[in-house]
C-alpha cells in the first residue's frame, strides 16, 4: 500500500483521469473529493462490499424460484 500524507486542498492523481483531493479535515475525519470519469464507479467501501454481496446474492437465484414468486406455473410464460 502506498500511503501519502496531504494536506487541506492538495491532491494526489491516479493514472491519467482521477484526481482525490483533500476537502477538509477534522479531528479524526478527513473529507475526500474524487473527480473521476463517469464510466469509472466510485464507491465508499462498505457501500462497495454491500453492493456485491447484493449482486452474488442475486446471482445465487435459481430461475424456479423467480418463475414461482411471479406466479407462473411453466417456464413457457404460465401458459395451461
Amino acid at each position: 500500500m502506498l500511503v501519502l500524507s496531504r494536506q487541506r486542498d492538495e491532491t494526489i492523481v491516479i493514472g491519467d483521469d482521477i484526481e482525490i483531493t483533500v476537502v477538509d479535515i477534522r479531528g479524526d475525519k478527513v473529507r475526500l473529493g474524487v473527480n473521476a470519469p463517469k464510466a469509472v464507479s466510485v464507491h465508499r467501501k462498505e457501500v462497495y462490499d454491500a453492493i456485491r454481496r447484493e449482486n452474488l446474492a442475486a446471482a445465487q437465484v435459481k430461475l424456479t424460484d423467480i418463475v414461482t414468486a411471479g406466479g407462473a406455473t411453466e417456464l413457457n410464460g404460465g401458459a395451461q
